[in-house]
Parts: C-alpha cells; sequence; structure tokens
C-alpha cells in the first residue's frame, strides 16, 4: 500500500500510473524482459492493487470524515465563543453608555453646583460686605470710630472710599423710603435696580419690608390682616424687584418670626398656667387660623420649596407648646372629668360607694354568687339611676373637643397614641365612673323576690345604659376612629372597647334579668295574688248571682304584668327583647297555673277560673312569644275540665290541646272540682 501510494504523487498521470504499475509487475511488461508476458499474473495483480485502493478510499473516507465532524465541532466552539464575544461586547458597551451617561449627569451637577456656589457665594460676599459697612455705619452714629480702617493714616483711601458707599447707600435708601411713601413704583424700581448691584440692596428689601407693614395691622385680627397686607403686597413686589419670591418669602418671614410669634406668646402665655382649658382652646384655634393662614400663603411664589419654609415657620412659633401639648391636654381632661363626676353626685347629695375592681372573670364570679345566694337587704336608691344624660353629654362633648384638638396639634407619627390615651380616660370617666357605678348600685338596689311593692327600676338604669353606650359607640366610630384607622393602635383599640362591652354584658346579661329582676316580679305577682285572690271567688256563696267578667286578682296581676313587659321593651332591644320576655312568660304561667291548683272550683267558679285565664292568655299576647302562647291555650283547655259535664270529661280529655298531656295533670285538675267525689270522676282515670 505504500508503495501504491507512492505512484499517487504529484503531479498524477492516470496513463504513466498504469504503466509503471504493469512494469512493476514480473511479466507485466509490454515488451517483454528478463520474464515473458504472462497475462493472468498481470490481472491478479490489477485486481490485489484494485482492492488496496478501495481499501485506501475507505480508510481516506474514513479520515475526511473525522476530520469533517472535528471540523465542524471547532465552527461550533467558535460560533458560541463569537456569540460570548458579542454579549460581552455588548455589555461592555451598554456600561460605557451608562458611564458615560453618568460622566456627563456628574459634570452637569458640577456645573450646577458650581453656579449655585456662585450663586451662593456673590449675596454672601455682598451680605458680609454690607454688615461691615452697617458695622461703620454704627460706629459713625455712634460717633466712636473703632475700626483700624479709620484710625490708620496708610488706609485713609480705603476710608474714603467707604464713607462714600455709605453715603450713597444711605442717599439711596432714604430716596427708595422717600419714593415707597409717595406710592411711585417707577421710582422705587429705579432705586431698587441701583442697589441691586451694590451692598446695600438687603437693606433696602429690609426698609421696604419694614415700612410696607406700617399701619397694616390696625384691626385685632392678626391673620386676616396679614392675608391682606401679603395680598396687596404681592401685587406691588413684581413691580419694584427683580426678584419677587425672595422678597415675599423674606417678608413673610418677618411677618411670622415677629408679629405672629409675638401674638400667639401673648395669648398663650396669660392662660398657660392659669386657666388650662381656655390656653387648650387658644392654641387649637392660634395653630388652626395659622396653619389656614399658610394655605391661603401657599399662593403666591415664594420659591420652589414654599410647604417646607412655610412648615418651619409654623414650627419655629409652636414648637415648644406642641411639645407639651398631649400631657396638658391628658391632665385637663383627668381633671375635668372628675369634676363633671363629682358635680352630679354632689347634686344628688350621693356619697360614691366602693365597688368591686378586677377582671371579667372576678366580676362574672361575683355576680354568679350573687344570683345564687340569697341577696339580702337591698339599698333604697328612691327611683335614682345615677344615670345623667346632662353629664354624658358633657363628657363626650369634652372628649370630642379633645379629639379635634389632638387631630390638629399632634405630629402624625404620634397621633395615634394620644388619640387611644384620650380614648382611655373617656372609658375611665364614662364607663367605669359613671355606667359601671351606676349598674352597680342598681343590682344592690334589687329588691328581693318576696318584697312588697318592689319598684324593679334596674330596668330603667338598663335602659339608659344602653342609651348612654350608643353614643359612647357612636364617637368611637365617628371621631376616634378616623385616628387610629391605620395604625397599630387600632387592635388596642378594639381591644379596650370589647372589655368594656363585655364588663358590662355581664352585669345587663338577661341571666341577672332571669334570676333577680324576674324573680322580683313573679314575687310581686305571687304578693297580688295571695292578697287579692279569695277562697270564695271560685266557691260563690250564690252560684246564680255572679256578676264579675274575671276576679280582681286576676285584673290587678294582668295590669301589673302589662306594665312590665312595656318596662322591659323599652329597657332592652334586639334579642335580649325577647330572650326575657320568654323567661317572664314562662315564668308567669308557671305562677298561674300553680296558683290555680290552690282552690277547688263550684260549677259557677270554675266559669270564672276560665274568664281569668282568658285574660291572662289576652295579656300573654302582649308578650309577642309564640310558646307563651301556646302555654296559656293548653292552661285554658285544662280549666275546661273544672265545668265539663261529667259525661263529656273524657272526650275532652281527648281533644287535640290535651290528648299528648299527662293524665296525672289532667286528673289532678279534675279533682279541683267540687263534685269530685259525689260525681265519681276519679272513674275515668282509672
Amino acid at each position: 500500500m505504500a508503495t501504491t501510494a507512492h505512484l499517487f504523487e504529484e503531479p498524477f498521470d492516470a496513463d504513466e500510473y498504469i504503466e509503471r504499475l504493469a512494469w512493476r509487475t514480473p511479466g507485466g511488461g509490454s515488451k517483454g524482459g528478463a520474464e515473458a508476458f504472462d497475462p493472468k499474473r498481470l490481472l491478479e495483480e490489477f485486481q490485489n492493487h484494485i482492492e488496496e485502493l478501495k481499501q485506501l478510499d475507505e480508510k481516506i473516507q474514513r479520515k475526511v470524515e473525522k476530520l469533517e465532524h472535528q471540523c465542524h465541532r471547532e465552527a461550533k466552539e467558535f460560533a458560541h465563543k463569537v456569540q460570548d464575544l458579542q454579549r460581552s461586547n455588548q455589555v461592555a458597551f451598554q456600561h460605557f453608555q451608562e458611564l458615560d451617561e453618568h460622566i456627563s449627569y456628574v459634570a452637569t451637577k458640577v456645573c450646577h453646583l458650581g453656579d449655585q456656589l456662585e450663586g451662593v457665594n456673590t449675596p454672601r460676599q455682598r451680605a458680609v460686605e454690607a454688615q461691615r459697612l452697617m458695622t461703620y455705619f454704627n460706629e459713625f452714629l455712634d460717633g466712636d470710630l473703632r475700626s483700624d480702617v479709620f484710625n490708620n493714616p496708610e488706609k485713609i483711601k480705603e476710608a474714603a472710599d467707604i464713607i462714600q458707599k455709605l453715603h450713597l447707600i444711605r442717599q439711596l435708601i432714604q430716596e427708595f423710603t422717600a419714593a415707597q411713601r409717595r406710592g411711585e413704583i417707577g421710582r422705587m424700581r429705579e432705586v431698587a435696580a441701583v442697589l441691586l448691584h451694590f451692598k446695600g440692596y438687603a437693606h433696602c428689601v429690609d426698609v421696604y419690608i419694614k415700612q410696607c407693614q406700617e399701619g397694616a395691622y390696625m384691626r385685632n385680627d392678626v391673620f386676616e390682616d396679614t392675608a391682606v397686607l401679603c395680598q396687596r403686597v404681592n401685587k406691588q413686589v413684581g413691580e419694584v424687584f427683580s426678584s419677587p419670591e425672595t422678597v415675599m418669602a423674606k417678608l413673610i418671614q418677618n411677618i411670622f418670626e415677629n408679629k405672629l410669634q409675638a401674638h400667639v406668646k401673648e395669648k398663650l402665655d396669660e392662660t398657660r398656667h392659669s386657666d388650662v382649658e381656655q390656653y387648650l382652646k387658644n392654641l387649637y384655634d392660634l395653630y388652626t387660623r395659622t396653619t389656614g393662614l399658610a394655605t391661603k400663603l401657599t399662593e403666591f411664589n415664594l420659591g420652589s420649596d414654599k410647604h417646607t419654609f412655610l412648615s418651619k415657620l409654623i414650627k419655629s412659633i409652636f414648637s415648644s407648646y406642641l411639645e407639651s401639648y398631649i400631657d396638658m391636654e391628658r391632665e385637663y381632661l383627668r381633671t375635668r372629668g372628675a369634676m363633671i363626676l363629682q358635680r352630679y353626685y354632689d347634686s344628688k347629695n350621693h356619697q360614691k360607694r366602693p365597688v368591686g375592681a378586677g377582671s371579667i372573670q372576678d366580676l362574672k364570679e361575683r355576680i354568679r354568687q350573687r344570683t345564687n345566694l340569697p341577696l339580702g337587704p337591698s339599698i333604697d336608691t328612691h327611683g335614682e339611676t345615677f344615670l345623667s344624660p346632662e353629664l354624658v353629654v358633657n363628657l363626650l362633648q369634652e372628649t370630642r373637643h379633645a379629639f379635634e384638638r389632638c387631630h390638629r396639634l399632634s405630629d402624625p407619627s404620634d397621633l395615634p397614641k394620644n388619640a387611644f390615651s384620650i380614648f382611655l380616660l373617656l372609658v375611665d370617666h364614662l364607663c367605669v365612673e359613671h355606667i359601671d357605678y351606676a349598674l352597680e348600685i342598681g343590682l344592690s338596689a334589687i329588691p328581693s323576690p318576696d318584697a312588697k311593692n318592689a319598684n324593679l327600676y334596674f330596668l330603667d338604669v338598663v335602659q339608659q345604659a344602653n342609651s348612654i353606650f350608643h353614643l359612647f359607640d357612636k364617637q368611637f366610630n365617628d371621631q376616634l376612629m378616623p385616628l387610629i384607622s391605620s395604625s397599630p393602635k387600632l387592635a388596642e383599640c378594639l381591644h379596650k372597647k370589647k372589655e368594656v362591652i363585655e364588663q358590662m354584658e355581664v352585669k345587663l346579661d338577661t341571666g341577672i334579668d332571669r334570676s333577680v329582676t324576674l324573680n322580683c316580679m313573679v314575687g310581686q305577682m305571687k304578693h297580688i295574688l295571695a292578697t287579692e285572690q279569695k277562697k270564695t271567688d271560685f266557691r260563690p256563696e250564690d252560684e246564680n248571682n255572679v256578676m264579675i267578667q274575671y276576679t280582681t286578682a286576676c285584673s290587678k296581676v294582668c295590669a301589673y304584668v302589662s306594665r312590665q313587659v312595656e318596662h322591659v321593651r323599652k329597657s332592652m332591644d334586639g334579642k335580649n327583647v325577647d330572650t326575657v320576655l320568654t323567661e317572664l312568660g314562662i315564668r308567669f304561667h308557671r305562677l298561674i297555673h300553680e296558683h290555680l291548683q290552690q282552690y277547688s272550683y263550684s260549677s259557677m267558679g270554675g266559669m270564672l277560673a276560665i274568664c281569668d285565664v282568658a285574660e291572662y292568655r289576652r295579656c300573654a299576647k302582649d308578650f309577642r312569644v309564640p310558646l307563651v302562647l301556646q302555654l296559656f291555650d293548653t292552661l285554658h283547655a285544662l280549666c275546661n275540665l273544672l265545668v265539663v259535664a261529667p259525661d263529656n270529661l273524657k272526650q275532652v280529655c281527648s281533644g287535640e290541646q290535651l290528648t299528648n298531656l299527662d293524665r296525672n295533670l289532667l286528673h289532678a285538675f279534675v279533682q279541683l272540682r267540687v263534685d269530685y267525689r259525689s260525681a265519681r270522676l276519679g272513674r275515668h282515670f282509672s
């Protein structure tokens, strides 16, 4: 194969290649030679050589494919490298652009800063020169030339220059003042334009500001006078000065730091220690009017950041007062609330009693013990609820004003905290010291169930307490919530309110009404029945001469129950009404049921008992409780057993209203008849 490969050397000629191959093959020469021509051997040699060429071709082909594959792989790698380089180049170009922009921005800032420094330095130099000239001017006015420039003979030229400037500036300022008094706007503008290039320009502005305030404050309203003055000066200052916004800002600063500050100090200092209520009112009014004035002044051109400028002026006036505001507010509310409460109890000649305190669990335990144990002697309040609408209005009014002041005078970051502290004082004075105390007194004054002519005025306490708490809740939602709604203090306020509600609900809970007040109601009914109901009512001596529709005891009990039902409806609201009336109705039915079983009934007495129960049922309709009405319907059906003919007794007992009742109960009612033994009625239940 190596020999064959040698035959492919350049330049390659196919004919010559075959001749060489034949010549090199023994017996293959065309002209003969040492060996005779042997075509078979030559053919065999050609066939072998062809196979070698095929193998060589395959080998070369594999090598070519390998090289092509390697070439493709390297081409892809190169392409990826090129893409990475392009991306890197793009990022670098982007960074370059950003850097270029940043350099341009910094350069612009530097230029702007340079302009600002130049703008600041020039007025500063003028101010320094003006101050120096004013110092020299004061020395001339005092007649005492202390400066070295006037006492050093070597500085006589400098002294002469200063004297000339002072004289010229003074003349120009005097001319400007005279023109201002004459109202010659044109001349004022000319002089101001000349002074602009000299050190006396600032003094010219000061003179203008001072003179334009002369005669401006003739009324008692410094805020209204300031607004009118600034409105007038704003129209004029643009015609006189080249930078009117600077002059207006300086005028307003001068007014705030002199007129307004002096006015505020005078108004507040005279009441700060002598009359805290008036001090707080004055502080609120002055701060409100000052901020209102600042709002009006924002209409004028005062520079780029006029809101910050005005805020700083307001802060400079009120900062010392606002720092101590909330402490004075709390102390005033604490003292004022205590005074309002004490004044009310003094008007009632009432000495407040100590009441229980502690957690809700402690309160529930005290009331549980109170409702489960005998109450003992109750105190007599003579019908006084110890709840005063006037007192409540006064406390809520004071708190409303406090919330308004708090909203206006508190720093936004301290507003929720300050509002919460005011709310706690309201809870203490209104809910704890007044409502809660009245409930405690009301519970102590509830009479025992067997008391005669008991006055259940506790329901009046409940009614007034509910009304007062609705007012408290309205102020909570209307005035406190907007101040704390977006702060963490909201959760604390809601928790405190919930705690107050729970404490009141424990005392106003229908359980107390059922266990104590309702017992008193039922006790009063028992007393009426015991004193008014006679045995002869249901066994009249003359069966044929009964002229009444129902007994006196029934009439008085129904009248009493109707009053109590109306009382409950006025004193409570919502589901509490239904709950209490349901319990009262059940006890009312049980009392009448047990009461009727104490007597024996003749035929006419049974009819009168039916009439009484019909009247009780009519009274029960006022409860608007289906269960109560159903109970009295059943009782009315039971009373029919007192008058029905003996032969019909079994049929009546099987009626719709009595069929599901215990037969012992039916038998017990039949036994109340005076003819029970004579008519042998017991056989119907054997």
